[in-house]
């Protein structure tokens, strides 16, 4: 089989917050770069050169210059768009059920797709996120459909993405990428094609399997480690510690590298990609637990703000953060919606204000959006998402306000403290 002609067109395969900034980067190289997205919106859009993805630092500006340049185009019809291209990325969302289980609905989709318009001497790579066998047993048998065989009549290779959002150019320009194929062919097509791609150091491993499990282990040590300084948050608050003075001066030893406790653990990554090692490949019990751990931090979160204001039947609570993390719009598993059901189920009057989503947005997620203009009578606030906007936040506007809790060990007790509310912590 002849090696693709990566000066072909190149195919990306969801347009969401990671898809639009690859596609954008590769069209950024030189590249003759075609988005597939189900959304005619987010079609529209891109092809006006502008970008339906908010806060992601450069995108604007690079987005317009691609397509201005008539490197970038978008469609529906993925099918036609793979039939026209020497290399297809895919990078759809693999997020769970309500069971916690694996959902590969949207990337048996896309596959079925793809398959519809795969041609011979294709180069496929699978960016998304994924348990350890899909790329080469899922998708690639998938693609098959097409009557084309892997490894003889197209490549295929697993090469997770490992970006941050709101920083994805410079993490594609910093971290090695690591490719994998389902064979030596492959794994060298994809390390060629991704030369080509990015600026940064491409790292091959043995296979795509190898490469699947490399993004598992990433997320379950953030994951764990994020369980632990938990876990030690709570045990220095009995003991009166100030649990960042002590992981501080934990971290001053070079063996240590303890990461932050807070309310809770959010986005696609990390409260989902452990899953993918437990049901995939378990049993996992550390892996289990640190899920465990962490998704009960809301609870203790509750029991905090229950011990302060005696109770949580019939108080107001404002949380200050709907998205998972600071600055970012995106909602996925975030912590606000964990924290909000347990206040809820024990009798709190929840109120939720993020300055990046409107009220609508707040609303459809059956939560009962709040405005700081004029900041409401609320019981207690609770700070989830530290966005820029609250920096300059006064919370003495607040009134009523006997409590705040610092999800993020973010404030100023003193600060607080000096409002007349009483400060606390996660292990502070």
């Amino acid at each position: 089989m002849t090696g693709p002609d990566q000066s072909g067109q190149v195919c990306v395969v969801g347009l969401g917050k990671i898809g639009l900034p690859l596609a954008v980067q590769y069209a950024s190289r030189g590249l003759q770069v075609v988005g597939c997205d189900l959304s005619a919106e987010v079609v529209e859009a891109v092809n006006r050169g502008q970008s339906p993805i908010a806060a992601e630092e450069g995108l604007d500006e690079r987005l317009a210059a691609a397509v201005g340049q008539g490197l970038l185009r978008a469609t529906t019809d993925t099918a036609a768009a793979v039939a026209g291209s020497r290399t297809v990325v895919i990078i759809v969302p693999v997020l769970l059920t309500a069971a916690n289980v694996p959902d590969l609905a949207a990337l048996d989709a896309a596959t079925e797709t793809i398959a519809r318009g795969l041609q011979k001497d294709t180069l496929v790579l699978v960016e998304s996120t994924v348990p350890v066998g899909t790329t080469r047993g899922r998708v690639g048998t998938g693609l098959e459909a097409s009557g084309l065989t892997m490894g003889r009549d197209f490549r295929l290779a697993c090469s997770p993405e490992r970006v941050y959002s709101g920083r994805i150019f410079a993490d594609l320009r910093a971290y090695p990428k690591v490719v994998g194929g389902i064979d030596e062919e492959s794994t060298q097509a994809a390390a060629r094609f991704y030369s080509q791609a990015l600026d940064a150091t491409i790292f091959t491993v043995r296979d795509a399997e190898t490469a699947e499990f490399v993004k598992l282990a990433e997320s379950v040590y953030r994951d764990v480690n994020i369980a632990l300084a938990n876990e030690l948050a709570r045990t220095a608050a009995q003991a009166g510690v100030d649990v960042g003075e002590a992981i501080a001066a934990a971290n001053s030893q070079p063996f240590s590298h303890i990461h932050q406790p807070g309310v809770g653990v959010g986005g696609h990554c990390m409260p989902v990609n452990p899953y993918f090692l437990i049901d995939g490949l378990g049993p996992a019990p550390l892996t289990s637990l640190a899920r465990q751990i962490n998704d009960g931090m809301a609870q203790y979160a509750g029991e905090r703000l229950a011990a302060a204001l005696g109770g949580l039947s019939g108080r107001r609570v404002l949380i200050l953060g709907l998205a998972y993390r600071a600055n970012v719009k995106e909602v996925a598993y975030s912590s606000a919606l964990l924290l909000s059901r347990v206040l809820s189920e024990a009798g709190a009057a929840v109120l939720v204000h993020d300055p990046l989503f409107s009220p609508q947005e707040i609303e459809e997620l059956g939560l009962r959006p709040a405005s700081l203009e004029p900041p409401p009578a609320v019981d207690a606030v609770v700070v989830q998402a530290y966005h820029d906007e609250y920096r300059g936040l006064d919370l003495s506007a607040f009134q009523g306000c006997r409590a705040v809790l610092d999800g993020r060990n973010v404030l100023s007790r003193q600060a607080v403290e000096a409002c007349g509310m009483k400060y606390l912590g996660i292990g502070r």
